[in-house]
């Protein structure tokens, strides 16, 4: 068993990754961070990150970082350990971020404890094979109106989680203690994924996490507080997410369709990571600051 630390001093060394897979689900996958210039292909924070990677790499003179990004919107834990994983074992990445079991916990019914029990088989599976593994805790969603209703499942999901990281040594993303994500300015409309700003603070909490060096020391700090909406704006507001996001997401899990049916990952093979829009992602963050 690996000694690798979860909670690892930041470094200013030259990553040693030479390949990074992504797999999960929308969270991933990226929605709602398109690229710039390119509405219909998202990227995300793993993108940014492997983009980070990729960059000090090539500073250091270091060959180029090979990336794939695995991930589909909708993907329930089952789905994600059963297809993704074994496609990324089969490239034999040396890093391997694994965050998924969101779409479980949103359904009442959800047995924490198996999930967590699949979800560290793949973790040694993929430990086996030599891989670093980044896990990603739930976020804390206490203060949304209806999601906050997981707040017990994806804190007992969380526990598991960092025992199953000391176990096999891998790395956790703290995505619980991320004060900034507790501003509503870092999510999309839906409530359930994060703005292109959110991205960004994420995949610097990740370098964080991997024991790299931020490239914005202030990547988690809040933002200046919004004066506190009317509560008539506030009722408008919930009623409109109600009927743009929950509505649809309800009937789906009636019909049991999903988000992701027919998509297939945007990114399946290993490939040297592009880096040109790194600089707009950057200089996007500081602006909203």
């Amino acid at each position: 068993m690996s000694t690798l630390p979860t909670r690892p001093e930041t470094t200013t060394d030259l990553p040693r990754w030479t390949s990074y897979a992504a797999i999960g689900d929308s969270f991933t996958e990226g929605l709602w961070d398109p690229y710039p210039g390119d509405e219909d292909h998202q990227r995300g924070w793993a993108d940014l990150l492997a983009q980070h990677l990729a960059a000090r790499r090539a500073a250091g003179d270091a060959p180029p970082l090979q990336y794939a990004n695995l991930a589909i919107r909708g993907r329930r834990l089952r789905s994600i350990l059963t297809e993704q994983v074994p496609a990324a074992l089969e490239m034999r990445p040396d890093l391997v971020s694994l965050v998924g079991g969101g779409n479980d916990i949103l359904r009442p019914a959800a047995d924490i404890d198996r999930l967590a029990r699949n979800l560290e088989h793949a973790v040694a599976r993929l430990r086996a094979q030599g891989a670093d593994v980044l896990l990603g805790t739930g976020f804390d969603a206490s203060e949304s109106p209806l999601v906050g209703l997981t707040r017990q499942r994806v804190g007992v999901f969380n526990a598991h989680l960092w025992s199953i990281a000391r176990r096999h040594g891998a790395y956790v993303l703290d995505l619980w203690g991320m004060r900034s994500l507790h501003d509503w300015r870092m999510w999309s409309d839906d409530r359930i994924h994060l703005t292109p700003d959110g991205h960004r603070r994420v995949a610097q909490a990740a370098l964080v996490a991997l024991g790299q060096t931020p490239d914005d020391d202030a990547w988690d700090d809040p933002l200046t507080p919004l004066p506190p909406a009317p509560a008539l704006d506030r009722a408008r507001q919930h009623a409109q997410w109600a009927r743009v996001h929950v509505y649809p997401w309800v009937q789906r899990r009636i019909r049991g369709t999903s988000s992701g049916d027919a998509r297939v990952p945007k990114a399946p093979v290993l490939a040297e990571v592009p880096l040109a829009d790194l600089g707009a992602a950057a200089d996007g963050g500081a602006a909203e600051r």
